[in-house]
């Protein structure tokens, strides 16, 4: 495939890596807003930019009909505007707070504990995020997709917040460490004992690699899609 990345930072150049191995073709590696022209008429968009330009970034590529993969945090309150653009383009978006493997089958793994937990009132809940000091936004996506599941499951949370779980706001820590690629744990906490469930990093190219198998994916799909589809769980 001809593969165009948009945001060279450092996951996109870990992505760029595992792309090439993978016998694909990168044609375009760019910092700046992407174009027809600068894109190089690629197959699919890979983009991992920042916050504040990554609507933009979608929006541009969607709208001359190019797929785009999605793994930029800290801009989803205009995700619902994103997924119309592609519906209304004929073409496929797919985003992912998290592509890595391990951390798709901890989400699952965590929305069935949510559901086990639900009626059990002895127990809190608390998530916690460890990221390096890089990282511009918190709490990070896979948390908020950790909240997310944890809601949808079990009714007695109705949001979440950052600090502290208070009353049917579910907590999480956020925490910026040194070059930590990213720890994500969910606590049940009672008098008597703790459950804990925990994915931990040990470096970025898992995330790279579940970006590509995206990609490769969603070529000649159409709609919106997330990991779930890619991985069918």
């Amino acid at each position: 495939m001809k593969i165009a990345l948009v945001g060279y930072g450092r996951m996109g150049k870990i992505i760029d890596e595992i792309a090439l191995k993978r016998g694909h073709e990168v044609v375009a590696r760019l910092k700046q807003t992407p174009t027809a022209e600068n894109l190089n008429n690629p197959d699919v968009v890979i983009e991992f930019s920042l916050p504040e330009v990554a609507f933009d970034n979608i929006k541009a590529c969607l709208e001359n009909g190019i797929p785009v993969i999605s793994g930029t945090t800290g801009w989803l309150e205009r995700k619902p505007e994103i997924e119309n653009i592609a519906v209304q383009n004929e073409t496929a978006f797919l985003y992912g707070s998290n592509f890595s493997l391990g951390v798709n089958l901890f989400f699952a793994l965590n929305e069935k504990l949510a559901d086990l937990m639900k009626n059990v009132d002895a127990y809190s809940c608390q998530l916690e995020e460890i990221h390096h000091i890089h990282k511009l936004d918190a709490p990070s996506g896979t948390a908020i997709s950790l909240a997310e599941g944890i809601i949808k499951n079990n009714p007695k949370f109705e949001a979440w917040k950052l600090e502290d779980t208070q009353e049917k706001q579910l907590g999480i820590f956020a925490i910026r460490e040194d070059e930590v690629p990213g720890t994500h744990s969910v606590y049940y906490r009672s008098e008597v004992d703790e459950i804990e469930i925990k994915h931990t990093a040990h470096n970025r190219n898992g995330f790279a690699l579940g970006a590509v198998v995206a990609a490769e994916w969603i070529k000649d799909k159409k709609g919106n899609f997330t990991m779930k589809d890619v991985l069918g769980l």
